[in-house]
């Protein structure tokens, strides 16, 4: 079996993972938890969104936030931008890389933006336009890329038209999520085997939650098929306020424990890693969602 040598983690607990928490934290934690994070070696963090704070409290304070972040050599963080203020705000404020993000499914794209696939698309454009002007680097995300909470299964070509225009508006990678958990080996081979018909695999990510236990497996598929960045979130953060019982993304700590036993090499030392879950875990006052830090506890 072939797997890449190396994969490229993107640590997205301190955005996509603590913005779907019940307890919001204050800038200091999350300051403390990405410094702890890029101590332990990852190269690239998620860490804020320049949203409006009405829409998503548990971002407010974001531009504090990379204000108060130490510039670590070999480490990017990145922030979430979905129109022009947002990405004003980030480029005040030193950013490095964006992220725009759609969906896979029109009624989560209601939801979750409050308009359509198309409309949606036709947002991002004058904000990844000007990113890239200003020397930004872009990400997409596509949420539901197979199965959405309101419609079951998503079509896997409606997939492909949402990466294909996300590329082809200059983002570098499309991550594709798996927003319910949902997916199986199966269905995230189907769906990737289709994208690598017309994608190259550098310019594809998975992004796995763990609802049916499911997401390291996929990410196993995943690796297999040569996709060799893997988005994660520590402690296993998150989950997402639209899709009814989704948990949070796979953790870290597990990711990087397969990893490991792999052989693949991704740069991140796991005890500190497992230090910096247990931080954020005990400030929100839950179980850390990571099978490996409770292990190494």
């Amino acid at each position: 079996m072939s797997y890449p040598r190396s994969v490229k983690i993107v640590e997205v607990g301190p955005r996509d993972g603590l913005q779907n928490e019940k307890t919001t934290v204050d800038v200091t934690t999350r300051v403390e938890l990405i410094h702890q994070l890029a101590n332990a070696g990852v190269s690239t963090i998620e860490a804020g969104s320049f949203v409006s704070p009405k829409w998503v409290p548990q971002m407010a304070g974001s531009d504090q936030v990379f204000a108060q972040l130490t510039n670590m050599t070999g480490t990017i963080y990145t922030a979430l931008t979905p129109n022009i203020q947002g990405l004003e705000r980030a480029i005040t404020c030193g950013v490095r890389e964006v992220a725009v993000f759609a969906a896979a499914s029109e009624s989560f794209s209601q939801k979750n933006i409050n308009c359509s696939i198309a409309e949606s698309l036709e947002r991002f454009k004058p904000v990844t336009e000007k990113a890239l002007s200003a020397g930004l680097s872009v990400r997409g995300y596509i949420s539901c890329v197979v199965g959405c909470p309101y419609e079951g299964t998503v079509d896997v070509e409606t997939v492909y038209t949402v990466a294909e225009q996300l590329l082809a508006m200059g983002c570098y990678e499309v991550s594709l999520g798996d927003t319910t958990g949902v997916g199986t080996p199966a269905s995230i081979t189907a769906l990737i085997i289709r994208l690598l018909n017309d994608i190259t695999p550098d310019k594809l990510a998975i992004h796995a939650h763990d609802t049916y236990g499911q997401a390291l497996a996929n990410i196993l598929c995943a690796l297999q098929l040569g996709i060799s960045t893997v988005d994660s979130s520590v402690a296993g953060l998150g989950g997402c306020p639209y899709a009814r019982g989704a948990s949070g993304n796979v953790a870290t700590e597990d990711l990087v424990y397969m990893l490991d036993g792999l052989d693949i090499n991704h740069g991140i030392e796991l005890q500190k890693l497992v230090a910096a879950g247990n931080y954020i875990s005990q400030k929100l006052n839950r179980t850390n969602g990571s099978k490996v830090g409770i292990a190494l506890q």
